[in-house]
């Protein structure tokens, strides 16, 4: 008897470290930056010393940052155009690495950027896809710290109802999206505050709120990437500008 349960924890254990071991594996296929994003080094060059990468304006003090959560499985580095330009607008921009590329499996990643940048005053998070889910459970989690949520192609997790809040909530969607569709968008209203602002990208779909190429179970987008990346660049700056 004590044999057979010895070989059963065994055999569990084994179970259960294969199980590990290709979800790990699964993980870390990810989604990398697209040719695209090639034009300049210096945007896949930043310092992530930190566990994120940096984006800073150059030649000009900021007190305003922009935390954004990648999407499952997505390099963090195919959202650098997105943070580049969003520089030129004067906003310090970071993009935390996620544990196993899933920005579910960290969410209080938001705390270290916070507790780095003491010259930020102004925090917005958001996130792309799963990103924005895993963003929407930070900012509820914590109103007081942070001035806005935004949500890219991304709807809040069901424990972020903000329903009854007036917190600041941006939300962008695309036409084509094929994976999070405008069904979805519009079943989670309910769950958004009274102060959220819809903006949708005609032509747009799901891969391009980052630049990394196509993504499985997408629709294919009628426009060209950087018209939807400009879109996306120019209504969050927007957005911010009407909250402060």
């Amino acid at each position: 008897m004590k044999k057979w349960i010895k070989n059963f924890f065994l055999i569990a254990s084994g179970g259960l470290i294969l199980s590990f071991a290709g979800f790990y594996i699964w993980s870390q296929i990810t989604y990398k930056p697209a040719e695209e994003l090639f034009y300049t080094t210096n945007l896949l060059d930043q310092n992530d010393k930190n566990g994120y990468l940096l984006f800073q304006p150059e030649n000009q003090k900021t007190n305003n940052g922009i935390i954004l959560y990648p999407g499952a499985k997505v390099d963090p580095r195919a959202y650098a155009y997105l943070a580049e330009q969003l520089t030129q607008k004067g906003f310090t921009v970071l993009i935390p690495k996620m544990p196993f590329n899933l920005a579910i499996a960290g969410i209080s990643k938001a705390d270290k950027i916070i507790n780095d940048r003491d010259e930020i005053e102004n925090w917005y998070i958001g996130g792309h896809s799963l990103g924005g889910s895993a963003a929407s459970i930070y900012a509820f989690e914590h109103q007081e710290n942070i001035k806005g949520l935004f949500l890219l192609a991304a709807y809040p997790a069901d424990s972020s109802d903000f329903s009854n809040t007036h917190f600041p909530i941006l939300t962008i969607y695309a036409e084509h999206d094929g994976l999070t569709t405008l069904d979805e968008i519009k079943e989670t209203k309910h769950l958004l505050s009274d102060n959220t602002f819809y903006y949708k990208i005609n032509g747009g779909n799901h891969a391009q709120f980052g630049i990394y190429g196509e993504q499985k179970g997408d629709n294919k987008a009628q426009i060209n990437v950087f018209v939807q990346q400009d879109q996306v660049i120019r209504e969050i700056n927007s957005w911010i500008g009407r909250i402060e």
